[in-house]
């Protein structure tokens, strides 16, 4: 402990921020003085510098290298700034060039702030966005400007203690998240980072990202849908669409909106408690789409004003999720929140469609041509492994190419050709010219467009469900998740499971059981187990890469007998829950 209180005394001497040193110099007088609770948590805080990985830098805020604060985000600045320095060659002149974007969350513009400061004293033209905006508009900005590389100051959907660091790469890398091994020579350079007050100087001198690239990115994302007029009326389709919107306090709300505009959908309702940016997130618990009772109040409103459909982006509107009314037997509608893979298959099918005049008609239905190499011309649709096999029958039905990736739009973005991708944590990419990370807005765009055009037919996006379900088997998927407080419990249900594999889930024997680790089917190694059943059902299980949790990821592939979707959905809704108790009881949490 006495290690523990001299490193504590050394952070708080080079500590920048009177907020934090405050923090650090009660806890160090509280636990000079004996509390056990000091000492425990100046233990946390100083167990080790925040990991930076794949994703940047993300935890809860507060003082310590173990947290999120000013010190340890001028120290990653300093890291990215050295790495580019030494391992990069500009794109475009003889100087590095960085866009720096930040959200509200507490703490965000100070971090941004810090993080020009440091570029600029570093020899690296550093552009600092205009204002709070979303992700996506910062992931456009880098390609657009020619960027080396970008920072985007954001935890995303976690708690609002929490804030994070994710950083891109431009150039060849295209504006997508960076990969290994590039995260560990960043965090070696980090790591050489012993003083703040080496590299950040009370400067100004980096410039500021004018109105217009956001201008260009809210037109780019409304030009993702197409003009749609309804045969009989001649109105356009979009006039005709009600959508209730809500940004989950988050700074999607104006931009999402606009964009919509643009594309023609005006009759656009805001949730009014949730619309502005809010650092507290007052409304919800967790500002996660995907959590229960988040999208509630979205939920009372679309019932209220007799909505088409709910649009929800997380706090800085990277992810995508959507509600649509399900009509019951008595012809009275509920609300029902479609999953990921639900939203990722309609994408699909919507694209595809679209598309079907550009497959080359000498492409196969697995993408290639008869010699078996890919057709240049031909679209590239990309799921991860976690994601439904749905897409990809989809991809082969239309003549389109289908490619499976490890978790993560950091590897989605780089498949080569790329037309479109998601993920089943409601993470999309519709338009990857612009921008090569999923984006809640051009995909909202996008979604509401399917749902004008499908609604001017006569039909709704149920029905194309039901479609999809006849032609490629009712495709039902479902995830366990679980929360720690301490991840050495998720290390252990890993290691308990590679010790001793399941050999039967939701009562049919497994099949086949990989290790991801190891590298399966030409992937690079990950953390994961897969399992798959004799009744196709598939199991695969990992630990969260941004927060501490074990994700089990559930799918149930079903038959349709006859017409008769609800008979199967029934079916799979039995497989899901009898998969859900054994993989619940395989994990031991």
């Amino acid at each position: 402990m006495n290690d523990v209180l001299f490193e504590a005394h050394n952070w708080l001497a080079d500590d920048p921020d009177p907020a934090t040193r405050a923090e650090l110099h009660d806890l160090l007088r509280r636990a000079s003085a004996g509390d056990a609770d000091a000492l425990a948590d100046l233990g946390d805080r100083f167990a080790g510098f925040l990991a930076f990985g794949t994703a940047g830098l993300r935890g809860e805020l507060g003082a310590g290298p173990n947290r999120m604060n000013r010190s340890v985000v001028i120290r990653a600045a300093a890291g990215l700034a050295g790495y580019l320095n030494a391992m990069r060659e500009p794109v475009n002149g003889q100087h590095h060039r960085v866009v720096i974007g930040y959200d509200a969350r507490h703490g965000s513009h100070t971090f941004a702030v810090d993080t020009a400061a440091v570029m600029t004293a570093m020899g690296i033209d550093a552009l600092l966005m205009p204002r709070e905006l979303p992700t996506p508009v910062l992931a456009f900005a880098i390609r657009h400007l020619h960027a080396d590389a970008g920072v985007m100051v954001t935890a995303s959907h976690n708690p609002p203690r929490d804030n994070g660091y994710k950083v891109y790469l431009g150039g060849s890398h295209g504006g997508s998240q960076i990969v290994a091994p590039i995260d560990a020579e960043i965090a070696s350079y980090i790591h050489d980072v012993h003083f703040t007050s080496h590299v950040r100087r009370p400067i100004d001198g980096w410039s500021m990202v004018g109105e217009e690239v956001v201008e260009a990115y809210i037109d780019s994302a409304a030009r993702v849908a197409s003009v749609a007029l309804e045969p009989e009326t001649g109105h356009a389709a979009e006039e005709s669409l009600r959508i209730v919107l809500t940004s989950l306090h988050g700074v999607g709300g104006v931009t999402v909106a606009e964009a919509l505009a643009r594309a023609g959908f005006t009759d656009v309702h805001p949730v009014p408690e949730q619309a502005d940016p809010d650092p507290d997130f007052p409304t919800v618990d967790f500002p996660n789409p995907e959590e229960p009772g988040s999208i509630d109040l979205a939920l009372e409103l679309a019932t209220r004003v007799n909505a088409d459909v709910v649009i929800a982006n997380d706090p800085d509107a990277d992810r995508l999720a959507v509600a649509l009314p399900m009509p019951d037997v008595t012809g009275t509608s509920t609300w029902q929140m479609l999953h990921g893979d639900e939203v990722g298959a309609l994408l699909g099918q919507h694209l595809a469609d679209r598309l079907r005049p550009a497959v080359s008609p000498g492409v196969g239905p697995a993408g290639t041509t008869p010699s078996g190499a890919v057709s240049a011309a031909t679209p590239v649709f990309v799921n991860s492994i976690v994601s439904s096999r749905l897409l990809g029958r989809v991809a082969a039905e239309h003549g389109i190419r289908h490619v499976e990736t490890l978790t993560g739009f950091k590897w989605i973005s780089r498949v080569p050709g790329i037309t479109y991708g998601y993920e089943e944590a409601l993470g999309y990419v519709v338009d990857p010219e612009s921008v090569r990370d999923k984006d809640g807005i051009s995909a909202a765009v996008l979604f509401a467009e399917f749902a004008a055009v499908t609604k001017a037919s006569g039909r709704t996006l149920w029905d194309v469900l039901n479609d999809l379900a006849r032609t490629h088997g009712l495709h039902a998927t479902d995830q366990v998740s679980v929360r720690v407080d301490d991840l050495k419990l998720i290390s252990d249900a890993m290691r308990r499971l590679r010790r001793h594999p399941p050999t039967e889930l939701g009562g049919t024997p497994v099949t086949s059981a990989q290790d991801l680790h190891s590298g399966v089917d030409g992937l690079p190694p990950t953390d994961g187990l897969r399992y798959l059943t004799e009744d196709g059902s598939r199991v695969i299980i990992r630990p969260s890469g941004t927060e501490p949790k074990l994700k089990c990821y559930l799918e149930a592939v079903v038959k349709v007998p006859g017409d008769d979707v609800p008979a199967a959905r029934s079916v799979a809704a039995s497989r899901l829950a009898a998969l859900r108790a054994d993989v619940s009881a395989a994990i031991g949490l």
